[in-house]
């Protein structure tokens, strides 16, 4: 052999083992084993629900050694060791798409065709521990129609706020027609329970007119009365506005939970649609009764959730059933699709925040005490509510996990959350859903709905659970194969009680030492690892009080694995053989760790508050100062001028860092409003003022109100510095020049006068010198010699 030839070979058997170890990585376990091999199943069905690649083969013994094949094992070992391809049983998790109608952009006609989730129906086919990932697209349309049902407390502390009322009715209809050009509006009313000790029973003719005492008149007390059903006639609505008068109760919670279970669940009466959106108005300015408050009045019969308004619209089991409970409004409201609005004065607020908590799809707002701005809170209510493409998930079976990842706007991706917020008419946004299955349910196939809280489209999605394998449809009981002592199934024979073997030919009374060899992993090794018996040349695994012992030899148990807190594999794993195989949520050697992020979102969708990571589980805080749950607490972190400095440049102009980043609407949760100017609003509000990059000066105001709700207001015109003007720039150069030219003929003018005085001074020194040099000389001597001029003639 040629030296060539011999690295050929051995980069082939290198290939081939390389392929072995490609294929075995993804489905073992911690100590490198394939896992199909390593759970010593018996049955097609266990063997499927161990991972989603395993496969059995159901090829029968053909007396060649089939019997000895490892059935549950990887598809192409299967058929590497003989199994043919028509004996593999491996389903495969698929897909399909039932109904995809388009979305729609308008209610346009009937709004019965109008579609605001894509797909409308999906079938699913899952295997145990697979997953499938669709998406679903929600769209909420322009001019859609709308339910208002106004449901007031008609008790004697609310009679300012029906006065006021009675003047905004028209005003309600018409500020509600601007969202919608299809409005239906209806109003009914709720006092208490009309027994004692809930309402005035003595004297006699205070049950006629519980304000006899207060020298006035009032309506006799009632539980809830259907005042107006749902009607395009608006203007009944203030009609009958105006014909009601108040009641009186003996104490201070009201009954409003039998009043809004009633005008919820008595569809009929009311008159809700089914294709359009549903607004409950509930105004009050006290507290509620729910469940168990009965007692009291020795009502014990609980709400059965059903509809008792009679001929009259009146609730004529108020004395029999007791209050509804919360869990009770909560599944009734999503039902029927109905989004219930508190209206409710100041002091009862925290109160109807918690409900608000536990029952989705609700809003709260604070009411005036004359309710008189009741008609910009249910448009600020409603907006709230169009402005939310919020999931949800009814009947998904246990055995179902699912996940959802948002795309909202400009393409912003949150992981672990199924809401988006701060939409527009119009917007579309999308979710990602994976839908994984754990184990099997006791049926076959499910079907579970995934829906936009509060709109009536829904997305159905039948599940297939192939937890079965198709050929035990076909199993053979008494087979000849099996010694007639056992079931053909799958391939396998499957013993009857006290039979043992490969097909069945032995009884657990034989036994035969010359076999105990096939029953140890040695010569000198323990039989059946010490914990089974060898009957038949097959081990034969005792049982154990701390769990399940199986395996060849008996070397697996599902016991001896790593404890966390007392409990194996912490609880959130089966231990296989020695390692914990944890379940799809959880990793780690003891499955501690857990692997969803939804419990580190904080309440702005931030993960970790942007200020750390989340680990297992839990934020651990990076950012300096930082801590919290959520990391959401930090007293060295920038104020909160600094980060809605970001939400304000993002928002509403555009630019910044948050935009950059596409997670301005994740981080930005505000409501911006433009004002001239920045006045007072709330004792917790905070001016802020920033200067951009154009040294422009922003002046905004940011504060929470009582429900958490962010809101920004932003001084329209920011104060940038002015432009220069070009004939004062002009004006001013030419005067710059002629002042310097001034200053320069001034400078010269000096310098010429000082020249000028230099030169006279000395002049005038010169001067002075000459007139000192003509005077008498002391050394001048005259002449001393006389002529005398003959030729002159002088007088004589």
């Amino acid at each position: 052999m040629t030296s060539g030839q011999h690295f050929s070979e051995m980069g082939t058997l290198l290939l081939h083992v390389w392929t072995v170890l490609l294929v075995l990585i993804p489905v073992s376990t911690g100590s490198g084993t394939n896992i199909c091999t390593s759970r010593g199943v018996r049955t097609c069905q266990e063997c499927l629900s161990i991972h989603p690649s395993c496969a059995w083969c159901s090829q029968p013994d053909d007396g060649q050694g089939r019997s000895s094949i490892a059935r549950c094992n990887l598809e192409n070992l299967l058929k590497g060791d003989g199994c043919r391809k028509e004996f593999i049983v491996s389903p495969v998790s698929k897909l399909t798409v039932g109904e995809n109608r388009p979305l729609s952009d308008k209610a346009q006609g009937s709004s019965s065709d109008v579609t605001q989730i894509q797909p409308q129906r999906i079938h699913l086919t899952l295997r145990p521990g697979d997953s499938k990932t669709f998406t679903v697209t929600v769209r909420q349309v322009a001019d859609y129609p709308v339910d208002l049902y106004y449901l007031m407390d008609l008790s004697y502390s609310m009679n300012d706020d029906l006065a006021s009322l009675r003047s905004l009715g028209s005003d309600l209809a018409t500020a509600m027609g601007k969202t919608t050009s299809n409005l239906r509006m209806g109003f009914g009313a709720f006092v208490d329970k009309t027994v004692y000790p809930y309402m005035y029973m003595f004297p006699p003719e205070i049950v006629s007119n519980p304000c006899v005492s207060m020298n006035t008149v009032c309506r006799p007390q009632f539980g809830y009365k259907n005042v107006l059903s749902l009607t395009e006639q608006v203007d009944r609505f203030t009609e009958e506005v105006k014909k009601q008068v108040v009641s009186r109760n003996r104490d201070s919670p009201e009954g409003g939970f039998d009043a809004v279970l009633q005008a919820v669940v008595c569809k009929d009466k009311i008159g809700w649609r089914s294709d359009a959106s549903h607004l409950l108005v509930f105004t009050t300015d006290a507290t509620t009764h729910s469940a168990l408050d009965g007692r009291i009045a020795g009502i014990v019969q609980p709400s059965d959730g059903g509809c008792y308004v009679n001929q009259d619209n009146d609730y004529e089991k108020s004395t029999v059933l007791d209050y509804p409970s919360v869990a009770m409004l909560a599944d009734k409201l999503s039902e029927n699709n109905i989004n219930l609005i508190f209206a409710v004065t100041d002091n009862v607020m925290p109160l109807y925040l918690n409900y608000s908590k536990l029952i989705p799809g609700t809003t709260v707002g604070k009411l005036y005490r004359d309710s008189k701005n009741v008609i910009q809170l249910i448009l600020d209510a409603y907006a709230n509510i169009r402005s939310k493409a919020e999931l949800e998930v009814l009947n998904v079976p246990d055995e179902l996990i699912l996940s959802f990842n948002a795309t909202c706007l400009n393409g912003e991706v949150v992981t672990g959350v199924r809401s988006c917020s701060g939409l527009k008419i119009g917007d579309t946004v999308s979710f990602s859903v994976e839908a994984k299955l754990s184990g099997c349910p006791k049926e076959r196939n499910r079907t579970f709905i995934i829906k936009p809280l509060g709109l009536k489209d829904t997305l159905q999605v039948t599940v297939d659970f192939t937890c079965n394998c198709d050929c035990q449809d076909s199993a053979e009981p008494a087979s000849p194969a099996c010694s007639n002592n056992g079931t053909l199934e799958c391939g396998v024979c499957l013993c009857d009680a006290g039979r043992l073997g490969s097909h069945c030919e032995c009884t657990e009374g034989d036994y035969k030492p010359t076999e105990a060899d096939s029953c140890s992993t040695g010569p000198q090794g323990p039989i059946c690892s010490g914990r089974g018996d060898c009957v038949c040349g097959q081990c034969q695994c005792h049982s154990s009080n701390f769990g399940k012992v199986w395996g060849k030899q008996c070397e697996c148990d599902d016991f001896n694995c790593v404890r966390f807190k007392g409990q194996i594999c912490s609880g959130h794993g089966d231990c296989m053989c020695g390692f914990c195989q944890c379940n799809p949520d959880w990793s780690g050697e003891n499955c501690n760790c857990s692997r969803r992020t939804d419990s580190c979102m904080s309440s702005i969708g931030l993960m970790c508050s942007g200020r750390g990571q989340c680990v297992c589980g839990a934020c651990e805080c990076t950012q300096p100062g930082a801590y919290g749950a959520t990391c959401e607490k930090c007293p060295t972190c920038p104020d909160s001028c600094t980060i809605k400095k970001d939400c304000v440049e993002c928002k509403h102009y555009k630019r910044g860092p948050l935009f950059e980043k596409k997670s301005c609407n994740t981080i930005c949760r505000d409501e911006i409003t433009l004002v001239d100017e920045l006045v007072f609003q709330e004792k917790s509000a905070v001016n802020c003022t920033y200067k951009d990059e154009d040294d422009c000066v922003h002046h905004f105001q940011y504060y929470e109100d009582i429900s958490g709700k962010s809101i920004l207001y932003l001084v329209k015109e920011p104060e940038c510095p002015k432009g220069p003007d070009i004939l004062v720039v002009v004006a001013y150069v030419a005067g710059s020049i002629l002042l310097l030219g001034l200053a320069g003929l001034l400078i010269w003018k000096l310098l010429i006068t000082i020249h000028d005085r230099r030169e006279f001074a000395k002049f005038e020194e010169e001067r002075a010198k000459a007139k000192w040099e003509a005077a008498n000389n002391p050394l001048y001597r005259g002449a001393t010699t006389t002529f005398t001029n003959v030729t002159y003639r002088g007088n004589s």
